[in-house]
């Protein structure tokens, strides 16, 4: 007989909007968020998926010891072609640098999940998408530029928005690329038996 979910807090660990916009999209409203603080850079050798599953895991165990007793979700975003992992955009240089590489390329967006439960158990998914850009013009390429969406965006690029139009071919969730695998995030909160606390 399958025990009856116990409500509990919960706590996101991320200061993405986006995040935040995704969970509310499906009825999810965590009761707090509280970011985790860490450094990002990649492992020498790293591969994609390994480097967004330890980050996830990270954030949630680092955020876990703040919040006692309450579930604790976190996820970290990958742009990956091929074993490179593209940085997170911070200069114009960086986002140039993305879109030369992901233009008229295929790549994988891979977004590691992990949610600590009440008992500090933690519990990893992943999210895998792959998404092929047309051949960009530098008109085109510029006009992103300077549009700013690229600023602090995995791999240089926000998928709901301008860039949508670059994109000629996706498989999987489109979620897992703005930021968080709605599926996979429902399922394992389901899962461990999570129900929001009611007012």
């Amino acid at each position: 007989m399958a025990a009856t979910p116990q409500a509990s807090r919960l706590v996101l660990a991320s200061a993405s909007p986006r995040r935040l916009d995704l969970l509310k999209q499906i009825g999810i409203s965590p009761d707090q968020i509280d970011p985790a603080e860490l450094d990002e850079t990649p492992f020498d050798n790293e591969k994609p998926l390994p480097h967004a599953l330890r980050l996830a895991e990270e954030k949630a165990r680092r955020v876990a010891l703040r919040h006692e007793g309450a579930f604790v979700l976190a996820a970290d975003t990958v742009v990956a072609c091929g074993r490179r992992i593209l940085p997170k955009a911070e200069t114009e240089a960086q986002a140039r640098f993305c879109l030369d590489l992901l233009s008229g390329r295929r790549h994988r967006v891979i977004c590691g999940l992990c949610i600590v439960d009440p008992a500090g158990e933690r519990h990893l998914r992943h999210g895998l998408t792959t998404v092929t850009f047309k051949r960009l013009s530098a008109q085109e390429k510029e006009a992103y530029i300077n549009s700013g969406e690229w600023s602090g965006k995995a791999g240089g690029y926000a998928i709901q928005g301008y860039a949508a139009a670059f994109v000629s071919f996706l498989r999987g969730s489109y979620s897992n690329v703005v930021g968080l695998p709605l599926y996979e995030t429902a399922a394992l909160l389901k899962g461990l038996g999570w129900r929001a606390e009611e007012d």
